[in-house]
């Protein structure tokens, strides 16, 4: 089973960047589609972003469009989140997760597995 680790979390400033980092410790993640969603305590997960390993299709949540960037690193094994003009509000916990990949697309956290334990995102004003 794959095993995540999220990291790059910290307190920034708003309108800085930040880039979080997901690798697996496991198997590729070339039989998962993977995701990120926001786990703020005492509050259901929210969808982010997800990329689909296979075919690089990327999905995103509308409030990120445009700011917010999936990407992935085969020879790594290892999923990023490229977080530009921070604001107040994106302060959360980030965490990724994995869902098989016959569910492509989904954005539900139902639908997904396996989650990483989380990094935290303060930003500022």
């Amino acid at each position: 089973q794959v095993q995540l680790v999220e990291s790059g979390g910290g307190m920034v400033q708003a309108g800085v960047s930040l880039r979080l980092s997901c690798a697996s410790s496991g198997p590729t993640f070339s039989s998962y589609f993977m995701g990120w969603f926001l786990q703020a305590p005492g509050k259901e997960r929210e969808f982010v972003a997800a990329e689909s390993w296979s075919s690089g299709s990327t999905y995103y949540a509308d409030s990120v469009k445009g700011r917010f960037t999936i990407s992935r690193d085969s020879a790594k094994n290892t999923i990023y989140l490229q977080m530009n003009s921070l604001n107040a509000e994106n302060t959360d916990v980030y965490c990724c997760a994995a869902a098989a990949r016959s569910r492509r697309g989904t954005t539900r956290s139902t639908d997904f597995d396996t989650w990483g334990q989380g990094t935290q995102v303060t930003v500022s004003s």
